[in-house]
């Protein structure tokens, strides 16, 4: 039986869910047990599961839907998977239970896998357990875009008349952090910190925010081994808040605005707590956002199980980019059950089917927000490996600069669409997908790219080069040492 762990107070609901699937499947599943050859799947002997039963993991965020489709749809059991999803409290525990093999595998940050592989100590923040070091491993890419970056009511105030308006009275979009400016001044002179919120140190939301800031001379703060707040020489002070706590602390002032996924963003404009001023895909268009991560032991041990995860999340997303987006609504049903996202449809559905509101009333068409396989999006491209690791390079997280072989050498430690590619041709050959959707001839790096608000162009390739064009941020030759940039060379 497939089963959902609430991990919380939802366990009623679980348990209601799971005995009204078990009635549906009683007979299917009596059968099996009396044919036990039948019971662990529809595959080939050859390339049966090593290990059926398993346990992932996700944070409470609209692009976890490749797990929930994949679950609901049975592409798990079409694999011989019998899974439990199970929502975890935040980011750092959920690499944890993975690390600590609690937890099979999981919904993940791109930054994790990274981080834990180098055991980046500078990584992790206000009193997070002792740093464990561990060789993950992504065979599959989730989705593109999906954040947004969200400002309280008293900020958009203040920034909203400094706005360029468009013929239709609206604020023209993107919307730069050079208007955010002279709000942050107004705070500095009356004495008050400027706070944001992001989900990780090791998320693409630090990465956005701290990229959205510094392109207008607003430095975000640097990490070093001493000082791990990411706070240094800050002109914004960023902490970290889990993804569904984030209105509540814009609500009380905790905090001043945040970047985070969907559909939290969309839920300040539904309370009226707060306006999304930017998305992801305005800062960089079609960034790389979540992975599926395995500890690399699992892949060695079950490598027919980790071929037959990522064959149902590749069909999950299939699915959810079908027709136009033309399942997204019911997607959005299912992602709003308590045992997964937990946020009203209709706050889920603004974002998944192709519009984004930032001010309330002020809905527009973003159709590629979510995007969760056109694109090559679930193909682990080594190139968006070396962006996050270019940003903790940037922002102090890696202490000391590194050669370009050398994020050649560790993004291939941890992406793996050598895996990815051999779960497509199978689904290929079982025609469940079409071979046009896969880069098949891909060397694992994109084309330059030059879709960054800043203009800024990143080649995969050269991340020394790349890391050079920046006014704010690390290069060569320097490091934070005791609180101070300090240069040691060219």
């Amino acid at each position: 039986m497939r089963e959902i762990s609430s991990g919380t107070d939802e366990r009623g609901s679980t348990m209601r869910i799971a005995f009204a699937r078990a009635c549906r499947l009683a007979a299917p599943l009596a059968a099996a047990l009396l044919v036990p050859t039948l019971w662990a799947s529809p595959v080939k002997a050859e390339t049966r599961v090593e290990k059926p039963h398993l346990k992932l993991g996700f944070i409470k965020l609209t692009d976890m839907a490749p797990l929930a489709i994949a679950y609901e749809k049975g592409f798990f059991e079409d694999e011989g998977l019998f899974v439990t999803l199970e929502p975890q409290a935040d980011w750092k525990a959920l690499l944890d239970r993975v690390i600590d093999g609690e937890l099979d595998g999981a919904h993940m940050l791109a930054g994790q896998p990274l981080a834990a592989t180098i055991g980046c100590t500078t990584c992790w923040m206000n009193g997070s357990r002792q740093w464990t070091q561990a060789h993950i491993v992504t065979p599959l890419s989730m989705d593109l875009n999906g954040n947004g970056i969200t400002v309280s009511n008293e900020v958009w105030a203040m920034m909203k008349p400094g706005l360029p308006m468009g013929p239709d009275g609206r604020p023209e979009h993107p919307i730069k952090a050079d208007y955010l400016k002279p709000v942050i001044e107004k705070f500095r002179v009356a004495g008050r910190p400027f706070k944001m919120g992001m989900v990780s140190p090791v998320s693409t939301h630090n990465y956005e925010l701290r990229y959205w800031l510094a392109a207008a001379g607003l430095h975000p703060g640097y990490y070093s081994p001493n000082d791990v707040s990411g706070q240094i020489a800050a002109d914004v002070l960023l902490s970290v808040i889990p993804p569904p706590q984030m209105p509540a602390a814009l609500k009380t002032g905790t905090i001043n605005g945040y970047c985070v996924g969907e559909p939290w963003n969309q839920q300040a404009v539904f309370e009226s707590v707060g306006v999304p001023v930017i998305t992801d895909y305005e800062i960089w268009k079609n960034s790389p956002e979540k992975v599926f991560g395995l500890r690399a032991d699992f892949v060695e041990r079950y490598p027919n199980t980790a071929l037959a995860l990522t064959k149902a999340l590749i069909r999950a997303a299939i699915w959810l980019d079908a027709d136009g987006n033309a399942n997204r609504g019911e997607a959005a049903q299912i992602l709003a059950r308590p045992e997964y996202v937990g946020a009203d449809a209709e706050v889920i559905a603004r974002s998944m089917t192709g519009t984004f509101e930032y001010e309330k009333g002020d809905r527009r068409a973003v159709p590629d927000f979510n995007v969760f396989f056109r694109y090559f999006t679930t193909y682990p491209y080594y190139s968006d490996a070396v962006w996050y690791l270019t940003q903790m390079r940037r922002w102090g997280q890696i202490t000391e600069a590194k050669p370009d072989a050398w994020y050649v050498e560790t993004v291939a430690k941890v992406y793996r669409p050598d895996l990815y590619l051999q779960a497509a041709r199978l689904l290929v050959k079982e025609r469940k997908a079409e071979a046009a959707d896969f880069p098949w001839g891909s060397d694992g790096y994109r084309a330059p790219q030059v879709k960054f608000i800043d203009g800024v162009v990143f080649d995969g390739h050269l991340p020394n080069e790349y890391l050079a064009q920046f006014a704010i941020g690390l290069k060569s030759g320097e490091r934070i040492e005791n609180g101070r940039l300090v240069t040691s060379g060219p």
